[in-house]
């Protein structure tokens, strides 16, 4: 852990701009960029098994370098617990919301396909969020490891501010990122 930003987990509700973040988080850093919905989903809107897929998660998390994108509870604390920063989004559902309103018919390098409507079932997972999910990710966030870095963003203003040169996220990656070896 300490003051090398090697491995950061990007986490919070769908909608809450996790992606957009990773994406500026990458190219800030140079660090390899995995989204947990494209091991889980697969393009035909079923998933891999859970054992697949927590194959491919502990792979990936044993890595030296990356930015994971997805919060993915039940395997929250394995990426805690080799993360050297935590990025939490906790936006307002109503920003949420809108968030996975926007993206209905786009294309996005972080989903297998591309969603052309609404799911009702997928809404109410993200109204249930901040009461069913986010409780659960604050326990496992305040067990995190004494060296990991944890920054929480409320706004997309405040996570554009932090990513900006001078922000509070740009120094920390970019301060690492310098002092990091490139492969």
């Amino acid at each position: 852990c300490g003051d090398t930003m090697r491995r950061v987990a990007i986490i919070g509700s769908p909608g809450s701009g996790k992606s957009t973040l990773a994406r500026t988080l990458r190219d800030l850093t140079g660090l390899p960029l995995h989204y947990l919905d494209m091991l889980w989903h697969l393009p035909d809107g079923s998933h891999v098994t859970r054992a697949a897929f927590d194959a491919a998660h502990a792979e990936l998390v044993s890595q030296e370098r990356w930015i994971i994108d997805g919060t993915y509870l039940r395997t929250l604390p394995e990426r805690i617990a080799r993360a050297d920063l935590v990025v939490l989004l906790d936006l307002p559902l109503e920003t949420c919301l809108e968030g996975i309103r926007a993206r209905i018919g786009t294309a996005r390098e972080d989903l297998p396909w591309q969603e052309t409507e609404l799911d009702p079932e997928f809404v109410s997972y993200v109204e249930r969020f901040p009461d069913e999910r986010l409780p659960r990710i604050r326990e496992i966030l305040d067990a995190r490891p004494q060296g990991c870095r944890l920054v929480e963003l409320r706004s997309r203003e405040e996570a554009e501010r932090a990513t900006a040169p001078g922000g509070r996220l740009w120094q920390l990656v970019t301060s690492a990122a310098e002092s990091a070896p490139r492969s």
